[in-house]
C-alpha cells in the first residue's frame, strides 16, 4: 500500500471514530517481509488496521495523521478497545 494511501485510510479511521478531545491510538507492529500494520484504536472502542510496506511508513503514516497519536499495547490503549462478539467468534475459529 502506498504512503498516501495509507495516511488517506488512517483519515477515513479518524473521521469514522474519532472525538475532538479523544485522539485515536495507533499501534505499529512489524510483520517480517509483508512490512508493518498500524493498529487503530477508536475514541469508541473501534479497531481497524493498515498495512504498510515498512515500519519506517507506518510511523511517518501515523506521524502524518491529525488526531492519532503512537501508542504501545499497553493497559490504556488494551481497556479502549471493544472487542464484540463478532470478532471473538473469528478469532475463535481461527484457534481451532
Amino acid at each position: 500500500m502506498s504512503d498516501q494511501t495509507a495516511q488517506k485510510r488512517i483519515a477515513e479511521f479518524v473521521k469514522a471514530h474519532g472525538k475532538p478531545d479523544t485522539a485515536v491510538k495507533a499501534v505499529v507492529e512489524p510483520i517480517g517481509r509483508a512490512g508493518a500494520r498500524i493498529v487503530l484504536v477508536g475514541a469508541d472502542g473501534a479497531m481497524g488496521d493498515v498495512m504498510t510496506k515498512d515500519v519506517e511508513s507506518a510511523t511517518a503514516a501515523v506521524e502524518a495523521a491529525a488526531g492519532v497519536e503512537q501508542a504501545e499495547w499497553d493497559r490504556e490503549t488494551t481497556a479502549a478497545a471493544k472487542i464484540g462478539p463478532a470478532h471473538r467468534r473469528k478469532m475463535a475459529k481461527m484457534q481451532s
